[in-house]
């Protein structure tokens, strides 16, 4: 309930009659008549004031604006309390969910540890290199930068499953690991970044040309870097055929010799 005062305006009047009665009937002349005026009047409005009051009255549902806006304001930061909570427990959730996700996937990596350091280091950066590559496919639209890392994905796969079947292949990728791949990434994280703003310049265009003429490259260096893995393995091989030429030709089971033909494709015989 709002409290409302009405002013009692009778001391007023009272006053006014004061002034009434000495200007008409007693004259004011002198200084002194207007002071003993102002002396009765204040007497007068004084007295009027105690046998006159102001009333006080409630007005059922009437608050004043005043009240209502500070309730307002009230609600208000109670509702921004309400909603910053919720935001911190939510925040906190996902907090706590991350967290759980990260120990689970710790202990799941610690669990299928192969017990080499080394390579189970290896393993971390090869999820996380080929997670970061299928994020950048997924959010960069142009269809051959796409399909160069789709390939790029794969080759990173293959040299490295390689490197954990066979660790003492390690030191022949190090230069990949510390410089060509994490480069790639970084370059490709530039061309999504520069993708994203949606806008043509200067040195946007000039940048994402760039790196589109310097993919072609990139993806030739990652199947040299996958095919001299398999040097050793080639030389072997070759290896261990001509010695079986030789050995069949010994034991006569190599059969018969193909004839040998010139330079213009004419065949020779002997």
């Amino acid at each position: 309930m709002a409290k409302h005062v009405k002013r009692s305006v009778i001391p007023i009047y009272l006053v006014g009659v004061v002034w009434l009665v000495f200007g008409l009937g007693l004259r004011l002349y002198q200084p002194v008549d207007y002071i003993l005026c102002a002396l009765v009047s204040v007497a007068a409005f004084v007295v009027g004031k105690a046998i006159f009051p102001d009333k006080s009255y409630q007005i059922a549902g009437g608050e004043d604006e005043e009240e209502k806006k500070q309730a307002e304001q009230e609600a208000q930061k109670r509702a921004e309390e309400a909603h910053a909570a919720r935001e911190k427990a939510q925040a906190e959730r996902e907090e706590r969910q991350r967290r759980e996700q990260e120990e689970k996937a710790r202990q799941a990596q610690q669990a299928k540890s192969t017990g080499n350091l080394e390579i189970d280091k290896l393993i971390l950066e090869r999820e996380r290199a080929l997670s970061e590559m299928r994020r950048l496919n997924d959010s960069i639209e142009d269809e051959t930068i796409s399909a160069q890392i789709d390939h790029l994905e794969e080759v990173t796969r293959q040299i490295i499953d390689q490197v954990i079947q066979e660790p003492k292949k390690l030191p022949q990728i190090r230069r990949f690991l510390n410089y060509f791949l994490p480069t790639t990434l970084k370059i490709l994280n530039a061309y999504d970044r520069m993708d994203a703003v949606g806008i043509s310049g200067e040195n946007i265009d000039a940048t994402k040309a760039k790196v589109e003429d310097m993919m072609g490259t990139i993806v030739k260096a990652f199947d040299k870097q996958l095919d001299s893995l398999f040097g050793a393995e080639a030389m072997d091989i070759s290896t261990d055929i001509t010695v079986m030429e030789n050995l069949l030709a010994q034991e006569g089971l190599a059969g018969p010799e193909r004839p040998k033909t010139s330079g213009d494709g004419t065949t020779l015989e002997l």
